[in-house]
């Protein structure tokens, strides 16, 4: 049986289709031009002009596009054919650091680009560092194993000490809070399951 696949795309339907899919990825993410700047090293102005289909950028800052969004180039331009079965994300992808600040950083490990049900993190508190969360939605469970160090995991008025190895899962839609209580900093990985 012959493999009937569509014929490649031209360049003229490839650079009109950019424009249109950079603003809807923007827009699925809610983030505004400075915001897509920032993830992407690509100008404020370069970015709305491609939005606005006047403007023809290089491979190079296509492919920083897309990489902010957490593409391949092929996913990017929705070719298919250009798509690795294999979906990477790399350490340093600052696109991917949820938060960053002296006591706690918390890196994506989850395509940012898809609906889903599940999100995976890797959490670093140094000591005396927290991360204390508000209630998520009703059914929401985290599913936490520490790598490294120790921490505390409370939920609602339940706690327990975690140390190297250990894993919990808890009830994510009341109060909860991770606390490094240990000396060394700890590093944990954390899944969030929305019902």
């Amino acid at each position: 049986m012959m493999n009937k696949s569509k014929p490649p795309a031209s360049p003229e339907a490839v650079h009109a289709r950019l424009g249109t899919r950079v603003k809807e990825l923007r827009a699925e993410r809610k983030w505004s031009l400075e915001a897509m700047a920032a993830a992407s090293g690509v100008s404020r102005s370069m970015l709305s002009q491609i939005e606005r289909d006047q403007a023809n950028p290089t491979l190079a800052v296509t492919l920083r596009i897309a990489r902010a969004f957490g593409l391949s180039l092929g996913e990017m331009l929705e070719l298919p054919e250009a798509s690795s079965a294999v979906a990477v994300i790399r350490a340093g992808d600052s696109a991917y650091h949820y938060r960053s600040d002296k006591d706690c950083q918390i890196r994506t490990l989850s395509p940012l680009h898809l609906e889903k049900d599940v999100e995976f993190y890797e959490v670093r508190l140094r000591p005396g560092g927290a991360l204390s969360s508000a209630p998520h939605f009703e059914g929401t469970r985290e599913f936490l194993t520490v790598q490294a160090g120790s921490v505390r995991v409370s939920s609602g008025s339940d706690t327990e000490d975690l140390g190297p190895g250990d894993s919990a899962h808890y009830r994510a839609d009341v109060t909860h809070s991770i606390t490094n209580n240990g000396r060394a900093a700890a590093v944990l990985f954390l899944v969030v399951i929305y019902k």
